[in-house]
């Protein structure tokens, strides 16, 4: 078994010009690109190319018709990490019917507290369908009793699902896409709701001005699918862009973190990210075993950064270990995003490096002015990297309490406009009536200041927003 080739040279490269994942999967799948799946080891499980998932995702699509879900249904995917979640994801746009990736279970809480947590999810989205990896299915199973779900299974049970005789009803750029859990502060995260000229509007501007994606880009990723940096950065932007993904599983990486560098060097990899606490990981896992022999990350070009606060400290310590290996600190790509803009908002200029910005902490603390000092100042200093500048057709302000414009360096409260903007929270209009005004402006909860357009952002926490 051989990875899906990198460049597919009898394709020509499109940036993510397409209105739908149907569309851009269409597309796709005339090449020799897809996904591939690695184990903790680093050895190649499964290889995907795209023009095999399609043709399994609209076999399923198939099933799903000719078993009577109708269009708009909505289909809730436990997101493990591997061949069946992006083939059911796939086959859920080509019937029709709404995805809803869904957390696999953590340490934390146990059992009973996930099955809680599954339940409401099952019953916040009215799913009329649920697909489990085969191990989870008793979770599943126990999540969904008592609740009007025709089609609970493995997802085995979805492809042995009889579709002759009927035809996919794909999406197209005007229709909904999916419902994509938040991970934001809310004691229970409400199902976002993305439509497809939100997807499309945000693979887009990634591909051609976030990151600059070209034809002979290699991605790599260990972040989770249920997680909209995973499946839209990692499984949807690629797939619009016709590029190959190298995966390893989240659970994977936290015990081996340095195989997602291995990874990167023995693929070419171009193109992979991750909050502050991985690269930090494998800066501590490097330092501790004196790993790294026979890495090569000259080719890394964009190592993206965000998901949480971005930590200039972890950056640089990282860069420097990982620097005797190739690695160069101008290849940090910081950003900002979340669920509700269906994944980005803004991105650092590839190339320029994670950008800081030290300023007074008691002076931001007492007035929220966002003054400048010397790092040399101790105590008083702060640093903070700046996110780069909104997405091309989008906009950000920084409003007061009473919800006044702020100039640059003045402390509020961020608020997003454009296209990628979600439809709203799914069954949920007074919760959407909160943060989405009928003017388009969504307000993202998160604290943030602007220095000549360029965004300083903190995600708010479960004990609410600080500095």
């Amino acid at each position: 078994m051989h990875p899906t080739a990198t460049t597919s040279d009898d394709l020509p490269f499109r940036r993510a010009d397409f209105a739908s994942l149907p569309e851009a999967l269409d597309y796709a799948a005339r090449g020799r690109a897809g996904l591939n799946f690695y184990s903790a080891r680093g050895e190649l499980i499964a290889a995907l190319p795209y023009a095999e998932l399609r043709e399994r995702a609209v076999a399923v699509a198939r099933g799903l018709v000719r078993a009577g879900l109708p269009r708009g249904a909505r289909f809730l995917l436990i997101a493990e990490t591997d061949p069946d979640f992006a083939i059911l994801f796939a086959a859920c746009h080509y019937a029709g019917i709404l995805a809803v990736p869904v957390a696999l279970p953590t340490t934390l809480g146990g059992r009973d507290a996930y099955v809680a947590g599954l339940r409401r999810q099952l019953a916040g989205c009215a799913a009329a369908a649920a697909a489990a990896p085969a191990e989870l299915l008793p979770f599943l199973r126990e999540a969904a009793a008592g609740l009007d779900i025709g089609l609970v299974g493995a997802p085995g049970d979805f492809y042995a699902l009889p579709g002759s005789g009927v035809d996919p009803r794909p999406f197209g750029g005007d229709d909904p896409g999916y419902l994509q859990y938040s991970s934001g502060s809310t004691r229970f995260p409400l199902g976002v709701d993305i439509p497809q000229r939100a997807l499309a509007s945000n693979c887009r501007t990634i591909v051609q001005s976030g990151l600059d994606a070209r034809s002979g880009d290699r991605c790599v990723s260990w972040l989770p699918l249920y997680h909209d940096m995973g499946l839209v950065g990692f499984m949807l932007t690629p797939m619009f862009a016709q590029l190959s993904i190298d995966y390893l599983a989240t659970r994977d990486f936290a015990r081996r973190p340095l195989v997602w560098l291995s990874l990167i060097t023995r693929n070419g990899g171009t193109l992979s990210y991750s909050p502050s606490f991985g690269y930090d990981l494998c800066a501590r896992r490097a330092e501790s075993g004196g790993a790294g022999t026979g890495l090569d990350l000259r080719r890394w070009r964009a190592a993206g950064i965000g998901g949480d606060m971005i930590q200039p400290g972890v950056l640089r310590r990282f860069a420097e270990r990982f620097a005797p290996f190739g690695f160069r600190a101008e290849a940090f790509v910081p950003s900002y995003g979340m669920a509700e803009t269906t994944l980005a908002i803004s991105f650092a200029p590839p190339g320029e490096g994670a950008r800081v910005d030290v300023i007074d902490r008691q002076r931001l603390a007492a007035d929220g002015v966002a003054a400048t000092v010397s790092a040399a100042e101790g105590g008083a200093a702060r640093a903070f990297v700046f996110c780069g500048r909104p997405l091309p057709g989008h906009d950000i302000e920084v409003r007061d309490a009473d919800g006044h414009v702020l100039p640059d360096r003045r402390l509020g409260r961020l608020f997003v406009k454009g296209p990628s903007v979600m439809a709203g929270y799914f069954g949920e209009p007074e919760a959407t009536a909160r943060v989405l005004g009928v003017d388009g402006w969504l307000d993202t909860g998160d604290l943030g200041y602007t220095v000549e357009g360029a965004i300083v952002a903190r995600k708010a926490g479960p004990s609410g927003l600080s500095w």
